[in-house]
């Protein structure tokens, strides 16, 4: 392992470093307006949702690692307490990114990046047209976490207003595909967040998984299954039966295999246990497993 001492190295390369190491991250673009009503919208990946009840988001808009100097998100929401975040997808990324420039105060980056600027309902700030889900939300604290060049800024402000395009549902759910998010990396990197990005795993929170404790050591201790592999299999409530298992087994005629304890036919059925995981089929792959603990 590699070993970094944040107070040994530059801050431009820890913020490298960073930015690399956590992600992907969400991307707040961020809506806001000065006391003087100028328009300012800028991306943040420094960004995440915190709480249901009251529904609270957190963005930073740091200070610049560069000169110390403070961003006009930041100023104007010290001005007008209220903000817009509007989720970024795909079809919206570079002209989000375009917005990230640092034109001088006044400028309008919904005109520079070519965004339409729509009224809100509860919140000064425009919301952004393109976006396909806009938040409204008032401020409620701004934390500084230092005064120093590349010090966080943390503005937790409360969701007063959620707007959600038709285009991204299916019934009553909110589709990952149609929503067609992106995530930030470090440097120039980005990441979607649809097709085959996506996977599905199943929250242990209605049943009682029975841990990997609770594998067989000649399961648990397997070359071809891995870490992934064996969280599956500890996330099954209950080990099916070895009587299910050989009726399994006789069923997708591999009982032959199963009947030998040689190394290779072991392999043989670690492998197909592993493929059945791969479909996320917990069950059939235990069923297989236990086949040779009979």
């Amino acid at each position: 392992m590699i070993q970094i001492n944040p107070k040994e190295i530059s801050l431009g390369k820890l913020q490298q470093c960073l930015t690399s190491l956590v992600a992907p991250r969400p991307i707040a673009f961020a809506s806001t307006i000065d006391k003087a009503g100028n328009n300012n919208l800028s991306p943040f990946s420094f960004f995440n949702i915190f709480s249901n009840n009251p529904p609270m988001l957190v963005f930073s808009p740091a200070r610049r690692v560069r000169d110390n100097t403070t961003k006009h998100s930041y100023q104007n929401v010290l001005e007008v307490p209220e903000v817009v975040i509007n989720m970024v997808n795909y079809e919206m990324v570079q002209q989000a990114s375009l917005a990230s420039t640092e034109y001088p105060k006044g400028v309008d980056e919904f005109i520079k990046s070519g965004f339409t600027a729509i009224d809100s309902m509860f919140v000064k700030p425009k919301r952004v047209k393109e976006s396909p889900v806009q938040l409204e939300c008032k401020v409620k604290n701004i934390f500084e976490l230092g005064s120093e060049g590349g010090a966080g800024i943390l503005v937790m402000a409360e969701i007063v207003m959620i707007h959600i395009s038709e285009n991204v549902m299916i019934g009553d759910k909110i589709s990952q595909d149609l929503l067609r998010l992106v995530g930030r990396l470090g440097e120039n990197w980005y990441c979607k967040a649809f097709g085959e990005s996506l996977f599905e795993i199943e929250k242990p929170l209605t049943t009682l998984g029975i841990g990997v404790d609770q594998i067989p050591n000649s399961i648990k201790n397997s070359k071809i299954l891995t870490g992934n592999n064996l969280g599956q299999l500890g996330n099954i409530e209950k080990m099916p039966s070895i009587d299910e298992a050989v009726a399994f087994t006789e069923l997708i005629k591999i009982n032959e295999l199963t009947n030998s304890q040689s190394h290779d036919n072991i392999e043989m059925i670690h492998e197909l246990a592993k493929k059945y995981l791969e479909m996320n089929k917990v069950k059939e792959a235990w069923m297989i497993l236990l086949s040779v603990e009979k």
